[in-house]
């Protein structure tokens, strides 16, 4: 279109080749290309003949494998440091994660826990330390194959595939090479419908992503984590942009997949009360080194984590 166009606008009657309405011309039909046609024009066809599937009257309920070959820490960071030049983003830093539990790391901002999730996932090599994922050193692995050891996470700007439906997106996370259910379109429907019907929004299956709100599209992308048979689960801020009510679901969605499934999560936010409602466990990063670990009452009254919250108080006052 944009090579045919100028050429079909040579032909205009002679008044109408004002250099100025050409320019206006081309730049309409630009723009109601983009707003209309945005997957181009194999997209309109595709949008005119596609009929999704009708969803099954019921899901099936939702399976979670928990198979392990170590004890009952999951996760393990020794050393772990991330250097970028002369900046130590996370320094030499220690943490167990235990099976079957919620494990919040917190921080200021600029403390290094979004940087110790991607090492943990694979995102950023680490300067030093190692990982070890139910007692397989992972330190070394791509993270495909993080995955592949039951490895899954979600990011503070939600990373979905905007112009495919919901039950697309979650069938994306059920490829995984550690799922043991039988392999095929059916096998992962029903995979993504029981994820879907465990976060609450399996009437949403056939809506496109980029149509929902922005609550609903943080579930889709939890549930695309749980459908891939993790044995561990990075969140990382899946609070950020929700209003009170949808916190409220979040917290209630976290306790589930905690209490009901036993699953593992290693949770970043920067809400006190959900981490306070949700955490079995709280890490504190300041600077990039751990200064605090333990319960939540204990942890959120520490000394350290206080003044590195609210600053040292002024001794002079």
């Amino acid at each position: 279109m944009l090579i045919l166009l100028p050429e079909w606008l040579k032909d205009l009657p002679s008044f109408l080749r004002i250099k100025e309405i050409y320019l206006v011309i081309y730049g309409a039909a630009v723009i109601l290309i983009m707003v209309f046609m945005p997957q181009g024009i194999w997209g309109l066809l595709r949008s005119r003949t596609y009929r999704p599937s009708k969803v099954v009257e019921t899901a099936p309920i939702l399976k979670i494998d928990q198979s392990s070959t170590a004890a009952d820490v999951l996760l393990r960071l020794v050393g772990l440091s991330k250097h970028f030049g002369g900046l130590r983003a996370v320094d030499a830093i220690d943490i167990q994660v235990r099976r079957g539990t919620v494990h919040a790391l917190i921080g200021p901002n600029g403390s290094g826990k979004t940087t110790t999730l991607n090492v943990a996932s694979g995102i950023y090599k680490p300067t030093s330390g190692q990982i070890f994922l139910d007692g397989v050193d992972i330190t070394k692995k791509l993270p495909h194959q993080r995955c592949a050891h039951g490895l899954g996470r979600t990011f503070q700007n939600i990373r979905l595939f905007p112009q495919m439906t919901v039950l697309e997106n979650v069938m994306v996370g059920a490829q995984r090479a550690n799922n043991p259910i039988q392999r095929g379109e059916d096998a992962l429907r029903e995979r993504a419908l029981s994820t879907l019907e465990f976060v609450g929004i399996r009437e949403k299956a056939h809506e496109v992503v980029s149509q929902l709100s922005y609550g609903h599209q943080r579930l889709v992308e939890i549930a695309r984590t749980m459908a891939g048979y993790p044995k561990l689960i990075l969140l990382d801020e899946p609070a950020a942009g929700l209003n009170q009510t949808e916190k409220g679901e979040l917290v209630r969605l976290i306790r589930r997949m905690r209490d009901e499934h036993a699953m593992t999560i290693l949770l970043i936010d920067h809400d006190m009360r959900l981490i306070q409602s949700v955490s079995d466990v709280i890490t504190v990063l300041n600077f990039g080194k751990k200064i605090a670990e333990g319960n939540p009452d204990e942890v959120l009254d520490h000394p350290e984590v206080v003044a590195a919250y609210l600053g040292e108080p002024d001794a002079s006052a």
